[in-house]
């Protein structure tokens, strides 16, 4: 076993008094891990490249922490994005990027994996190894260094941070960080054979681990890729997603974390289903998560109970990309109230489809809590563009519901648009205004009296890999900007009505660089660590972000090839993308199919209650969709401390 490393705390601590929010580098949180570095074989540093803040109440990081934490061969523990100002004085003082868990030196793990949600992370991951003493580029690493393995929903295009990881994992993380780990402490048993180029050999070899490194990319004269193939013998053509199928098997988070300080946050969460089929266009999380997997009634049930008597909060988030589309969700949600009901602990949803509500289930989320304001997400401004995206609610559809809402006693409705997408027009977007004002006439009919709101979020359109608009010309930002100033004036055109409703948006500056970032190659690594070089961190937040920043270093470094080139250009059904040897079980012909489907305004069902349209996930990958309804029971029964009722 190697010697445990010390604790970069003494040199930390005289620094926190000079930072802004010292308690989030600190640690001891609440339900925290810290083990014997020299009881375990191998050693993680899981890290989410974000602030604190953000990156606490990360799911995905929770479940691998408790995972690799219950072997008795690994250890975990986590790292975030350090703010300017104490990467300022770390540099200073010769600081390392460190664990909030004990504040080892980040260097001296085995393995950091870092989740990526967004792309605009990534200069956070080049701040992180440069910080650490890690080698930016994986080609300068040695049997010294972690290993970097990117996972997350960008992962599924890591060709643009090819240069800095050393291997990229696709998909659901909780069974491949066990195999990950046995071929560490093996290769690790064996006397490292090999070295470093042995252990990612290994891993390549599963099928199911990309190590950038063993592919060689070639280009055509236009700029466009003509192949990306192995050079060596033993690595698979297309590396492929994990899939967990049975979600009961694994329910973490047993024991979640508490935060220190203030967080986005601050409740106790449960997937109750991963993967969805609805079949929205846009949506990247719901086509690379497929099949649907429900997780059993009296599974949510216990891990609720272990949950909330582990953390001690008072709300209980129900998580999943749709979460009102669980087959058991009314029974889910009224026995849940009913257990907690003198605990006043709280329920709550994402955002909730227009179709799948109904008043019942509003009732029972908000009867342990305050009656928050209800978030919907047409998506599209107008019915047309909303049968281009696949996002089939109606106008008629959304003002009955949110009367009917404002009726039974709700005083807010948030609506959530796309502004940027495939065919969209002036005219799509400024019927967001028409809608808008519709809501307001029908709420304060339903409720007696003026005194509503409606808020109006729109996010930029980003084209991503693995749905059928990534083959899509993303729209620019002077457009975007330009609709959403005419949208405002159309909201406010009408004094009475406009009063009631707000408008939240980003401008679409930073969506051209996401698009950038989603839809790149191997060459856009060359952008990244220039815009790192020359100052740019923590690019997903408004006050850090420069837009002058990235298309200077964009065309300062494409050689060849341009911004608009990887952005608003549309691409065709015969280009090789940078990411079809990454298998997401989607069948790409499938996804062309479809991309002519919405050019066509043509809607998709949810295979759910259908026949199968042949995406190529359940034949793929030999999975199936797993629903209910199992027409059991939460246990126990009765409230939260009295004597539980018989199951049925």
């Amino acid at each position: 076993m190697s010697a445990a490393p010390e604790s970069l705390f003494p040199r930390l601590e005289p620094l926190l008094p000079r930072v802004s929010k010292p308690i989030q580098y600190v640690g001891g949180e609440l339900n925290a891990r810290s083990k014997d570095w020299t009881s375990v074989t191998v050693h993680w540093a899981l890290m989410y490249p974000d602030a604190y803040e953000v990156g606490l109440p990360n799911q995905g990081n929770q479940i691998l922490y408790e995972v690799l934490n219950e072997r008795p061969d690994a250890l975990a523990e986590r790292t975030y994005a350090v703010w300017p100002d104490l990467e300022a004085l770390m540099r200073e003082h010769g600081i390392g990027q460190f664990t909030v868990d004990t504040h080892r030196p980040v260097a001296a793990f085995d393995f950091l994996g870092i989740s990526f949600s967004t792309e605009l992370g990534y200069t956070n991951l080049l701040t992180a190894l440069d910080l650490a003493g890690i080698p930016l580029h994986a080609v300068d690493r040695d049997e010294s260094h972690p290993v970097v393995i990117a996972g997350g929903h960008a992962a599924f295009n890591p060709e643009p941070i090819s240069d800095f990881v050393d291997a990229a994992v696709l998909g659901d993380g909780e069974q491949v960080v066990g195999t990950i780990t046995d071929i560490a402490r093996e290769w690790k048993d064996e006397g490292r054979p090999g070295g470093r180029d042995e252990l990612l050999r290994r891993l390549a070899g599963t099928g199911g681990v990309y190590v950038p490194k063993f592919y060689d990319v070639s280009y055509l004269p236009s700029g466009a890729l003509a192949a990306v193939t192995p050079n060596r013998a033993g690595v698979p053509a297309r590396v492929s997603k994990h899939t967990v199928m049975n979600l009961d098997e694994w329910p973490y988070p047993k024991t979640p974390l508490v935060p220190l300080a203030e967080s986005v946050h601050e409740r106790m969460s449960v997937e109750i289903f991963r993967g969805c089929t609805r079949g929205c266009r846009f949506c990247q999380a719901g086509m690379i998560t497929r099949p649907v997997r429900e997780r059993s009634i009296t599974g949510i049930g216990e891990m609720v109970a272990q949950g909330l008597a582990a953390s001690g909060f008072d709300e209980v988030g129900l998580l999943s990309l749709s979460s009102a589309d669980h087959s058991e969700i009314g029974e889910i949600t009224k026995q849940l109230a009913d257990r907690y009901e003198d605990e006043r602990v709280s329920l709550s949803l994402p955002s909730t489809r227009v179709d799948a509500f109904n008043i019942d289930l509003a009732n029972e989320l908000s009867r342990n809590g305050r009656r928050s304001g209800l978030t919907f997400a047409p998506e599209g401004g107008s019915e047309r563009l909303r049968r281009v995206i696949n996002k089939m609610v109606s106008k008629d559809d959304l003002i009955r519901t949110v009367s009917t809402a404002y009726a039974n006693g709700w005083r807010q409705v948030k609506l959530y648009f796309m502004c940027g997408l495939p065919t969209e027009t002036d005219e799509d977007v400024l019927e967001i205004a028409d809608m808008a004002h519709d809501v307001i006439r029908a709420g304060r009919e339903a409720a007696g009296h003026k005194d509503i709101r409606c808020t109006v979020s729109i996010g930029g359109f980003v084209p991503k890999p693995h749905t059928p608009f990534q083959w899509a010309a993303q729209c620019d930002p002077q457009t975007v900007d330009d609709r959403l100033r005419k949208l405002r004036a159309a909201i406010n055109a009408d004094r009475s009505l406009g009063r009631n409703v707000g408008m939240r948006y980003h401008d679409g500056e930073p969506s051209l660089i996401e698009g950038l970032l989603s839809r790149g190659d191997r060459r856009v690594g060359a952008v990244i660590e220039a815009v790192w070089r020359d100052g740019g961190r923590f690019d997903g937040w408004s006050e850090h972000f420069s837009y002058e920043r990235w298309t200077r270093c964009a065309a300062e470094n494409l050689h060849g090839v341009d911004l608009a080139w990887f952005t608003t250009r549309e691409r065709d059904a015969d280009e090789v993308l940078p990411w079809d040897h990454l298998d997401s079980g989607l069948d790409k012909q499938w996804l062309w199919d479809d991309w002519q489907d919405a050019l066509g305004e043509f809607e998709q069902d949810d295979c759910r209650w259908t026949p199968c349209f042949d995406c190529g996930v359940c034949s793929n990958l030999g999975t199936d969709i797993q629903m209910g309804p199992t027409g059991r029971s939460l246990l126990p029964l009765a409230p939260a401390g009295g004597t539980p009722g018989p199951s049925r």
